[in-house]
């Protein structure tokens, strides 16, 4: 797989740009659009082709958006702010569904909709917790309680209370993981609501972290720390401590076909990781800042193919990079 830059769109955003994910087609649209999230306290709905504004901008939140879900419908998404707040709203109306009220003020980070659309996951922040909100009524279906390791081998810093970062669904659903502040990431057996186990090795916050889209055992995460692991989520095992970033790893994405992984870091940069190599084998220098997110464009042809695809990238210089990949 190889990464070529198509397109940068400068000041897509007035401020920072810390979220992007891609929208499933719809009935409103017969194409996968590209979602983004700034500190601007708006989100914008992008054509994929040019980056040209498929929807008004959508706002609703009184301090930055922090994170992106897009709903399988590929009609609604939510966003998450450091308001605290979380707004669920119509892709190409931009009017407010829902306003997800948590308990307290930092408890809504990271958040993704499982493959179903049945739930929303929202990362508790603070609260140590995962919020599982019900996308029918919208109302709080459950607050799981996130264990905090306590075997220091597993926890770089035992003695403080997990602040919850991001949440991630393996795609058949069963499994729910979830990365904290301490470096910790821990996994949730969803059909029997259990929490299974932590997995170790990181010694910085984990910021982001996905599972692959053709084997749900297989997990990636990326730290402060810089590196990149892969896990075998069932067998608490790491595979693999990937390295090549010099600075934070703020967000990790898989290819649809399994066999890439995308990072960006605060070291400016976005870098491809051949996972069979495990190794970076392309790093792209078109952002001048931190590299908050990248996003891989789901095939067409469903995931486990293999076609040519597009990759997005936004940072703190407030563009959106477009690349494609073969």
């Amino acid at each position: 797989m190889k990464l070529s830059g198509i397109k940068s769109a400068e000041s897509s955003h007035d401020d920072s740009i810390w979220a992007a994910t891609w929208v499933p087609p719809s009935s409103a649209s017969s194409e996968c659009l590209l979602l983004t999230g700034s500190l601007d306290e708006s989100v914008r709905l992008w054509r994929a082709d040019d980056l040209s504004p498929a929807a008004p901008p959508s706002r609703g939140h009184s301090l930055g958006v922090v994170s992106l879900a897009a709903h399988p419908s590929g009609s609604l998404a939510a966003a998450s702010s450091l308001d605290s707040l979380v707004r669920v709203f119509h892709l190409h109306t931009s009017a407010s569904v829902a306003l997800l009220h948590p308990d307290s003020p930092s408890e809504a980070w990271g958040l993704n909709f499982n493959p179903k659309g049945s739930l929303l996951a929202v990362a508790g922040g603070a609260s140590a917790s995962i919020k599982l909100w019900e996308t029918t009524t919208w109302q709080l279906a459950e607050t799981v309680p996130v264990p905090h390791p306590t075997d220091r081998s597993q926890s770089p810093n035992p003695s403080s209370a997990s602040f919850i970062l991001a949440v991630a669904w393996s795609p058949d659903g069963r499994r729910l993981a979830c990365s904290s502040y301490d470096g910790s990431v821990a996994v949730f057996d969803t059909e029997r609501a259990k929490f299974l186990h932590h997995l170790s090795g990181h010694h910085m916050p984990v910021r982001s972290l996905v599972f692959s889209p053709v084997d749900p055992r297989v997990l990636f995460t990326g730290s402060d720390d810089s590196h990149v692991h892969m896990y075998d989520a069932e067998g608490r095992s790491l595979v693999a401590a990937m390295s090549g970033h010099a600075g934070w790893v703020s967000s990790v994405d898989a290819s649809p076909d399994g066999a890439a992984l995308a990072t960006g870091s605060a070291d400016r940069t976005v870098r491809l990781w051949d996972l069979g190599m495990r190794a970076a084998v392309q790093t792209m220098t078109s952002h001048t800042d931190h590299v908050w997110g990248v996003a891989f464009r789901p095939s067409a042809s469903g995931p486990g193919t293999r076609d040519a695809g597009r990759l997005a990238s936004v940072s703190d210089d407030k563009s959106i990079s477009l690349y494609d990949y073969s």
